[in-house]
């Protein structure tokens, strides 16, 4: 982390498509505007440095999620996603919306932030808890643990947990 620059760290937990978005997104925007950033990824967050990607979402306990169809939005009731094969459904739908719009894909947008010196640790403690090897990973990464977070986490001038 170069201390004349502001900085940016953010804990990324959650590897779902839809709560990719966020921290990749954040990244790659801070890192363009000059900021040192540091993405810390642990427990279901490893996921997403995996080098094959097929994430999903679902509509359980997404109450807020609505789905734009038929000209209007469509809320996906909490019942729904108890029903076999709805969460493909609406990961499919997911996709083909992002596709639809033009919007980056995760794997797009992972590499934008691996073009912008966007530093990407890896768990060790979550590696070896969910007994991932590092070749499944992407090159580049870092494997450290939470001190190593803490100490990037202290010196930041933005900490955020996704």
């Amino acid at each position: 982390m170069d201390s004349k620059n502001k900085s940016m760290s953010i804990i990324v937990t959650k590897g779902t498509l839809d709560w990719a978005y966020p921290p990749f997104i954040l990244a790659t925007t801070a890192a363009s505007m000059g900021l040192d950033v540091t993405l810390f990824f642990t427990f279901y967050g490893l996921g997403l440095l995996k080098k094959s990607l097929d994430l999903k979402i679902t509509t359980l306990g997404n109450a807020a999620m609505e789905m734009p169809m038929m000209g209007m939005h469509i809320q996906m009731p909490n019942l729904v996603g108890a029903l076999p094969g709805m969460d493909a459904m609406a990961s499919t739908m997911m996709k083909n919306l992002i596709k639809k719009k033009g919007v980056a894909s995760i794997e797009e947008l992972r590499e934008a932030a691996i073009e912008a010196e966007v530093r990407m640790i890896a768990c060790q403690m979550t590696l070896d808890l969910f007994e991932y090897s590092k070749a499944e990973l992407i090159d580049g990464i870092e494997l450290a643990g939470a001190a190593t977070y803490i100490e990037v986490a202290t010196k930041s001038d933005i900490n955020l947990y996704i």
